[in-house]
């Protein structure tokens, strides 16, 4: 055995015991230093959380503010359903992803398996609907219509139907009063989209996973004020989750209510005369086609003269909003999406476009007058005007010889402003412009607003097509190649016009000028734009952005706020150019082309001034195009391939007219029957909690007037006038 000195081994211990004080020491320092990140550094972020996880919240949805008329009818507002709602989050926690639990709840509601499953399913952009564009973590809606035995049995057999629930809850309701259904002016709701609650996150209204979102119309517009604050209630639990207190308590704040300047009544009338001027048309035969008119789509906008605001707008074909309350089955999107069913969520007042056809030609008279044309000279109206080897006729090939432009447009005579716009395009330096080129036709359809949103208070207005020299030459860009890859000389018609097109489509053709000052070839207008132009002829010349939204109440009744009418410009005439207008369209009603339709009619005590036009459009049947005006109001009629603007559109907006001013067929005005006489200035009383005593509003009766005798001789002949 060996020996190891004394002094050789003391050395080694206090070398170990170094090492291990050093090791002590080392993770002494590290433990201080994470204790003071913990404590010091992020000490109170540890500390927020550690509370959170002692808090639970309960949110109460804010109810949605109503929609109402302009007396106070509610147009939108809730109702309380019992709804049954499937939670994704945990149906996704089975072997079966819950699919025997909706199975079975099918089997209650009397639905089919597929169409449960298909409600529940997200959204993606593979998925077709009927899906969830929501939340994953919000309950799903599966039905807002279940039964009150159908919801018993739901809660009694709660283990057979984990993750789902029915409930009392307020839904969105479109009560259609009247009859006036409204759907495109007020819009519909979906769920809120994890997208947008993150986007919102920051803002002053940030989205809940149970919020409902406008997604078209006044429910989109107004959406923000309408929503509301939801309430929210914290409660202290413990580590077992139950309550020991409750830390904090945010009431919920009810949407504030939007009132509009929508009159149900009116609106009612109007939806129901443009449907039977659509059905009218249908059963006229075009000469053109050998067939009846198709009368596929159609729009009428009723606006205030002096104010911009909107007192009815109907599109059609139109929609139940209530198809998508509690969300759409695969049926009802289908049935509005198809091509079939030619687009019922557009609205065509705002979002149609069409060739205005001689509506036009009060711009044409303005561009004429302000190129140096007097409006009482006296211009030739020949049966055809011939232009670069083309022919245009007039209507019906009929002349008038030398007329003023007063009286061109009283018979809507097209050679009168053939003739000046040729005039014009020559000045301008014909197909080599000049350098400053006047173009007066082009630049006074701008000044009257068009080829632009009016700004309207309703999304997604389209903007129409005035088509000046930057246009021709950027469309031109865009189509070029397809053009010069289409066209082949002396080909058939549309082979033609490619091979022209793709030599000098860049250029302003003299038939190019010629066309449009009727209104005719590239323009593109709206309802909305033609009836704010009318009534700007109406009431001097301002040009009002159009308004649907008249106030906003808060859901208390405490605070009111009126949207005022705002203006966007005005018309560019004269006030003497203006009155010879005013009193050519009051010629068009009492001697000129719509004076058929206004027999009787109490000119001398509400003067009326029309506008009719009959636009031609390639390959379909022509538009119809009626615009009128009093000192009160606007409305303008479209029908697509609906025939002439008097024979289609005429009757009905007579109608129209007759029903606001209270008039029988001679024209003897009775007040007591008269909807809306003069435009109404005032808003509904609002009561202190914020309702409001709306009067009932009864469905349009067009023969409420008429004799046991006329009303079977309107059946038979299946119209009106």
């Amino acid at each position: 055995m060996t020996n190891i000195p004394e002094t050789g081994r003391t050395q080694r211990v206090q070398i170990r015991l170094i090492v291990i004080q050093v090791l002590v020491f080392s993770l002494l320092l590290t433990l201080g230093g994470r204790l003071w990140y913990l404590q010091i550094r992020n000490g109170q972020e540890y500390s927020d959380e550690a509370k959170n996880n002692h808090v639970q919240q309960v949110v109460q949805p804010a109810v949605r503010g109503s929609i109402l008329d302009a007396r106070g009818v509610p147009l939108a507002d809730n109702e309380t359903r019992l709804v049954v709602s499937a939670s994704r989050t945990e149906l996704m926690k089975m072997d079966d992803d819950g699919k025997s639990v909706l199975t079975r709840l099918a089997g209650v509601l009397d639905m089919k398996p597929k169409e449960v499953l298909d409600k529940v399913r997200l959204c993606d952009s593979k998925t077709p609907q009927p899906c969830w564009n929501g939340s994953p973590y919000q309950p799903i809606p599966v039905t807002d219509e279940a039964t009150t035995q159908q919801a018993l049995t739901i809660r009694e057999r709660a283990e057979d139907f984990p993750g789902i629930t029915a409930e009392p809850t307020a839904v969105r309701r479109y009560g259609e009063p009247g009859k006036a259904n409204t759907a495109q002016v007020l819009g519909y709701l979906s769920p809120v989209t994890d997208d947008e609650i993150t986007k919102a996150q920051d803002t002053d209204s940030p989205y809940l996973r149970s919020d409902q979102v406008g997604r078209s119309g006044l429910e989109r517009t107004y959406d923000k004020e309408l929503r509301g604050k939801a309430g929210v209630t914290r409660y202290e639990v413990d580590n077992l989750g139950r309550v020991i207190g409750q830390a904090k308590n945010d009431k919920a704040e009810p949407g504030s209510s939007v009132v509009t300047s929508i009159d149900a009544r009116v609106q009612a009338v109007a939806e129901y005369e443009l449907n039977e001027a659509m059905k009218t048309a249908r059963k006229s035969f075009d000469k053109n086609t050998g067939e009846n008119y198709k009368a596929d789509s159609g729009a009428v906008v009723v606006m205030e003269a002096k104010t911009g605001r909107v007192v009815a707008m109907a599109s059609l074909p139109n929609y139940d909003p209530n198809s998508w309350v509690g969300g759409i089955s695969a049926k009802d999107y289908a049935k509005l999406t198809g091509k079939s069913s030619n687009f019922p969520l557009l609205n065509r007042a705002i979002q149609g476009q069409a060739a205005p056809g001689s509506i036009f030609k009060v711009i044409s008279s303005t561009a004429a007058v302000n190129a140096g044309y007097p409006f009482d000279g006296h211009y030739p109206c020949p049966s055809s005007y011939n232009v670069g080897g083309q022919t245009f006729k007039n209507f019906e090939s009929q002349g008038y010889g030398d007329i003023t432009i007063g009286r061109a447009l009283e018979v809507s005579c097209d050679t009168v402003y053939y003739g000046i716009a040729h005039k014009e395009w020559l000045k301008d330096g014909g197909m080599t412009p000049k350098k400053n080129a006047k173009d007066w036709f082009y630049k006074t359809a701008h000044q009257f607003g068009l080829g632009k949103e009016t700004g309207i208070d309703l999304p997604n207005e389209v903007s129409g097509r005035v088509p000046d020299r930057k246009w021709k030459q950027d469309f031109y860009k865009a189509n070029k190649d397809a053009w010069c890859k289409q066209g082949k000389k002396g080909g058939t018609y549309v082979e033609q016009i490619a091979y022209e097109n793709c030599l000098e489509g860049d250029k302003m053709r003299a038939g190019d000028s010629v066309n449009y000052s009727i209104g005719q070839g590239d323009t593109l207008v709206t309802p909305i734009q033609m009836a704010t132009i009318y009534a700007a002829i109406s009431n001097g010349g301002t040009l009002y952005d159009p308004t649907v939204g008249k106030a906003i109440v808060s859901g208390d009744g405490q605070s009111v706020e009126v949207i005022k009418p705002k203006s966007h410009g005005k018309l560019p005439f004269s006030r003497k150019t203006r009155n010879e207008i005013d009193g050519a369209l009051a010629g068009v009603a009492t001697r000129g082309s719509a004076a058929w339709r206004f027999g009787g009619w109490p000119q001398d005590k509400i003067p009326m001034h029309a506008k009719t036009g009959t636009a031609e459009v390639y390959g379909k049947q022509t538009t119809s195009w009626f615009a009128t005006y009093t000192k009160d109001y606007s409305i303008v009629m479209t029908i697509s391939q609906g025939g002439t603007g008097s024979g289609a559109s005429g009757p009905a907006v007579r109608n129209i007219y007759d029903a606001l001013y209270g008039l029988d067929d001679s024209g003897e005005q009775d007040l007591k029957k008269a909807l809306l006489p003069t435009p109404q200035k005032s808003l509904p009383k609002i009561q202190q909690d914020g309702s409001i005593d709306a009067p009932e509003i009864k469905p349009y009766n067009p023969d409420s007037q008429k004799t046991p005798e006329e009303q079977t001789l309107a059946a038979m002949l299946g119209r009106r006038d």
